[in-house]
């Protein structure tokens, strides 16, 4: 067995040992902090589900291939090849949608080719900024769209800079 399987197991071994010597009833405070987190589970759920409905939507639709085939000229012109459009526009809605994707062109395209790389580095420095937002506006941070477009906009920088990389590495 590898060490770092044992991180976890022992690592909840510490904290427990940890716990029962300054006498803290261990499973009383998990339940209380459980419990403590349903409403916020609560506050979370309607944004959760409108992405995931979302996400699935713009797939399903067409929009995601339409806007993909409009978009690739630009992003051609910013060093991102055409054949990852699609997960450059999926990546900020879904994470399993992007990693089908990811799989797909790594499939297509061979693994070790400069157009799977940009796929890997894309999809590792990217961020499923709408289910983050879910979270954040359901906390009630804000109501604001600021720190939405600014998350947006870095993952694209994140793209353009990845592909950048790996066509000079």
């Amino acid at each position: 067995m590898k060490a770092a399987a044992l991180i976890f197991p022992v690592l909840f071994v510490a904290i427990i040992l940890v716990a029962s010597f300054r006498r803290v009833r261990v499973y009383d405070s998990f339940a209380a902090g459980a419990g403590s987190a349903l409403p916020l589970l609560k506050s979370l759920f309607p944004y959760i589900a409108a992405v995931l409905v979302l996400a699935e939507l713009f797939e399903k639709s067409g929009l995601s291939a339409a806007l993909s085939a409009a978009l690739s000229p630009l992003f051609s012109a910013v060093g991102i090849p055409a054949e990852i459009a699609p997960l450059v526009l999926i990546k900020p809605f879904s994470g399993s949608g992007s990693l089908a994707l990811l799989s797909d062109v790594c499939a297509r395209c061979g693994a070790d080719s400069y157009i799977a790389r940009c796929a890997c580095v894309l999809y590792a420095s990217g961020e499923t900024v709408f289910y983050v937002s879910a979270v954040y506006f359901a906390g009630g941070r804000g109501k604001s769209a600021l720190p939405v477009l600014l998350a947006l906009l870095a993952n694209f920088c994140a793209a353009v800079l990845g592909c950048l990389f790996c066509r000079l590495f």
